[in-house]
């Protein structure tokens, strides 16, 4: 237990950051998990994270240990598109973490693979197992984990040398003028809003895009895009760096909203088709994921009828 009373220098700052700079050996993130938990006392009563430290208040903090270094299983639903004795292929929900981290550990696509197969690949460490790629929580489709060490390396070393095919589908906002083109914009993270990954820079990783119009409508461009390569958000930045935010996705400009229409609750973005070679005989495989049926709901309740 940690108690100490709030100087009047910390007067007029959030009560994460007070936290943070009071109790630096852990972090952020952890801090604003025991405030959500109820571990954080603010003159004996909860406070949020956002509270506004006054000066003078009595704070006590309980810290709770840490989770475990390692993944668990659980009992989670999933969609097996393919296996075989070294890959299993899932079609990963929106909404569903890959692995935990950021104040996630349960409930993710990691745990539920450990339940259904007890055993996976340990070369992305404890937390990851069986993880070759990844695809962003409120993104849908199919995504490959590895059984074993061995079919790991091969298939990262595909990844790596971009033999893996990866083809998306995604509704952007706006239309966009050519029925093809290629993004080629380095990736790298914003500095001054840290969650975000900018296209801005002229520094950052290497990142291929390549987009084909499938549809049109007046407000929006239905797109099959490849990638060449697999950074963070890469479609994402992409597709907003050229003033064409996917739908859904308000951290890149899209709206929260659109007139007549549901919130959509999740980026309209699928991993739709992914082609590697099977790492002990070569051969090639394909794996196709349709594009959900919400997703198409959602299309046609725009009640927009597609340009001439």
């Amino acid at each position: 237990m940690a108690d100490f009373t709030a100087g009047n220098a910390e007067a007029g700052r959030r009560l994460d950051n007070v936290l943070h700079e009071r109790l630096p050996e852990y972090s952020r993130s952890r801090i604003q998990e025991w405030i959500r938990n109820g571990r954080v006392l603010v003159n004996g009563a909860a406070a949020r994270a956002s509270y506004t430290v006054r000066g003078g208040e009595a704070i006590q903090v309980e810290p709770a240990d840490p989770p475990p270094l390692h993944a668990e299983p659980e009992e989670i639903p999933l969609s097996i598109l393919y296996e075989d004795d070294d890959v299993v292929a899932v079609d990963k929900p929106a909404g569903m973490v890959v692995h935990a981290g950021a104040g996630v550990h349960s409930g993710t696509l990691v745990n539920a693979l450990l339940h259904r197969f007890g055993a996976l690949s340990r070369v992305g460490g404890e937390m990851r197992p069986g993880i070759v790629h990844r695809l962003d929580r409120f993104t849908s489709g199919v995504i490959l984990v590895a059984k074993n060490d061995f079919a790991h390396r091969k298939l990262a070393v595909q990844f790596s040398s971009r033999r893996v095919e990866k083809v998306y589908l995604a509704l952007v906002h706006g239309a966009v003028k050519q029925e093809s083109g290629a993004i080629d914009k380095p990736i790298a993270r914003d500095p001054v809003h840290r969650t975000r990954m900018t296209a801005r820079l002229r520094e950052g990783r290497t990142a291929h895009t390549e987009y084909r119009v499938a549809a049109r409508l007046a407000a929006f461009t239905f797109l099959e895009v490849r990638i060449g390569t697999g950074r963070t958000h890469q479609i994402r930045v992409h597709m907003a760096s050229i003033g064409h935010p996917v739908a859904g996705d308000t951290l890149y400009g899209a709206p929260a909203q659109v007139p007549g229409c549901a919130p959509l609750g999740r980026f309209f973005l699928h991993a739709h088709r992914i082609r590697f070679f099977r790492p002990t005989d070569g051969e090639p495989v394909t794996i196709v994921s349709p594009l959900p049926q919400a997703l198409q709901d959602w299309m046609a309740a725009l009640c927009i009828a597609p340009e001439a």
